[in-house]
């Protein structure tokens, strides 16, 4: 045996390491660093309705005196409400993916329904109140259930309850009262008790609070604990991102649909019974045009018409900016005929800034 056989090669040596790319400062790579206060912030759908808010507030302080006064805030307060109120439940439903054109006209028909079916059958009003409830969620749940089952738009659903609504409104108040107006109910077994849950006023610090701002804050305050603590908030998100994906993990698509139209009747039903009991008599031509006030409450509170994504709070400082700009207008003594104009341009600049926070809260 020859002294190479016997000697065995040596073994290639193993191939050094490549050194990776050295960790991040801190340890952690881009996946799972935290975004700063000041992005989380910007992340927030209302924020850019905060701004907004802030700027229509020191501008008409600044330029109408009276806008300062404390009742003049009250006053503020009650438009707002009476718009916020609304805006809460067509934020709910704009976030779940849907918007209802049908939500102006349906509080109008539940004041109608309350006082007609209580005045004609000579019945406490309570009984109308309650039927009126009956139908406002009726109504509601007409909409989700031909929404779903349909696949039709809610554009199309709820423009053509629109149209119905309204036809019926006049029509059957002229059939039944022979009036435009149904007849005043303030002498009727049950009205002071209604009127002071749907319409009463406080006392607060030496003026006087309307109790459908009261009203306002309790349902923001439940409709921002639904949508952040709950199962059902979660869903709603869920359907209104996308509601295929939603169906496929298990959400009960249907139910949250019909269910969020139902919440709108049931917001339609209360403020229906506010100005039933404010003003003892219901004008049924009402209504037309503020399911618009109540969709750009939203909007300007930071939800988006494709839906899975907004918030409770949002609507109620849009609402309050509406509040802002309606009562400013009077206060600043201007042609209050330009109000819809500084609504539409409200609604234009609103819409950008919160596009442009978007964006910004993006970034790293």
């Amino acid at each position: 045996m020859s002294v190479e056989s016997a000697v065995s090669p040596a073994p290639d040596p193993a191939p050094a390491a490549t050194p990776g790319p050295p960790p991040p400062a801190g340890g952690k790579d881009g996946r799972t660093a935290r975004r700063s206060p000041v992005h989380r912030l910007l992340g927030r759908p209302e924020i850019g309705a905060l701004i907004g808010a802030v700027v229509v507030y020191v501008f008409f302080f600044s330029v109408a005196p009276t806008f300062r006064q404390l009742d003049s805030l009250n006053t503020v307060l009650y438009q707002a409400s009476t718009i916020g109120i609304m805006a809460l439940a067509v934020a709910l439903l704009m976030i779940g993916g849907e918007f209802d054109l049908s939500a102006g006209v349906a509080v109008v028909t539940s004041a109608l329904t309350a006082s007609m079916f209580a005045f004609q059958l000579s019945m406490n009003v309570w009984v109308g109140v309650v039927f009126a409830l009956v139908v406002s969620l009726a109504v509601g749940a007409f909409n989700g259930f031909l929404l779903v089952k349909t696949g039709l738009p809610s554009f199309l659903v709820t423009l053509g309850t629109f149209l119905m609504l309204q036809g019926a409104n006049l029509a059957v108040t002229k059939l039944i009262t022979s009036n435009v107006a149904t007849d005043s109910i303030r002498d009727m077994d049950g009205f002071d008790q209604a009127r002071r849950i749907f319409s009463s006023e406080i006392a607060v610090g030496g003026t006087s609070v309307r109790i459908t701002v009261v009203w306002w804050v309790v349902f923001g305050i439940l409709a921002t604990w639904v949508l952040l603590r709950t199962k059902y908030g979660n869903w709603i998100f869920a359907v209104g991102g996308n509601q295929d994906s939603a169906r496929a993990v298990g959400v009960p698509v249907t139910f949250t649909k019909i269910s969020l139209f139902m919440i709108v009747g049931f917001a339609a039903w209360f403020v229906g019974m506010h100005q039933l009991f404010a003003f003892n008599t219901v004008q049924s031509g009402e209504g037309i045009g503020n399911e618009l006030l109540y969709i750009a409450a939203a909007v300007i509170g930071g939800c988006v018409l494709t839906g899975g994504y907004g918030s409770a709070f949002g609507p109620m400082v849009g609402a309050f900016m509406f509040g802002m700009v309606t009562q400013g207008i009077v206060y600043a003594n201007w042609n209050p005929d330009w109000f819809k104009f500084f609504l539409g341009a409200m609604l234009l600049v609103a819409v950008l800034l919160n596009l442009w926070v978007r964006k910004q809260a993006t970034r790293r």
